[in-house]
């Protein structure tokens, strides 16, 4: 089940949701260092993620499936956004060097179709990495979270699911060890509880992060008829 856009809008401008963005960038960015010169493209609702990166690449482009709904981004600039059904992106062949999926993988059912459309649109050579509620993790069971909704996935899981989708897993890594509630004294601890957590509970992070490659070797593969692939501009809302 996707969560609408609205209420993912809403949950990252909380105090909350202010502190999982900076400690999912972070390892993102561990990952990520440099996206100098680079084509990105986010999938799901990636935006609150793709800011450092507006800087260096060469192009940052956002889709936001059909079923989860569209917002401008960024607020400072023409939109970068759009709406597509996640598995007919209007993206060419090969046109992406990286990939960053965010409140998506989870939401779709089977992910599959999704996936393998993200290996078409990679440019060989690129990485993909994507971002989901980890199953064994405390935010995948507070449903007033995003993190809450969805598949959660065990990094094997994940890892499965990306070889499935012809991607080859090359690292991975974890995030948000910090309680999901709104208090203030917790959330002014956040770096406290990740650092803790990074080093000694590293199977109970809110999220897993895997990072993968595509697998050139996989060839090309045949798919039903696709209908012809469609997409909207997005109106502020």
């Amino acid at each position: 089940m996707w969560t609408d856009a609205l209420e993912l809008k809403d949950f990252y401008a909380s105090g909350l949701g202010r502190v999982a963005r900076r400690m999912i960038i972070r390892r993102i960015r561990e990952l990520w260092p440099d996206g100098h010169g680079l084509n990105i493209l986010g999938v799901g609702y990636a935006t609150p993620f793709l800011g450092p990166f507006r800087a260096e690449a060469q192009r940052v482009l956002a889709v936001m499936p059909a079923a989860q709904g569209v917002l401008h981004w960024p607020r400072d600039g023409a939109g970068l956004t759009t709406l597509a059904d996640e598995t007919y992106l209007p993206i060419p062949d090969r046109s992406m060097d990286r990939v960053l999926v965010v409140h998506a993988h989870e939401c779709a059912e089977p992910p599959r179709p999704m996936m393998r459309e993200l290996w078409r649109v990679m440019a060989d050579g690129g990485r993909i990495m994507v971002v989901v509620p980890n199953r064994r993790g405390v935010w995948a069971r507070f449903e007033r979270t995003p993190f809450g909704n969805g598949r959660p996935y065990s990094p094997g899981q994940l890892s499965r699911s990306l070889r499935d989708g012809l991607f080859e897993p090359l690292g991975w890594s974890t995030a948000l060890y910090v309680p999901p509630v709104h208090s203030s004294m917790i959330l002014s601890s956040a770096a406290a509880w990740e650092k803790i957590g990074q080093r000694w509970f590293s199977t109970f992070a809110g999220v897993v992060i895997v990072e993968a490659g595509k697998q050139i070797y996989a060839g090309s593969f045949v798919t039903e008829d696709a209908p012809q692939k469609a997409f909207a501009p997005v109106v502020p809302r």
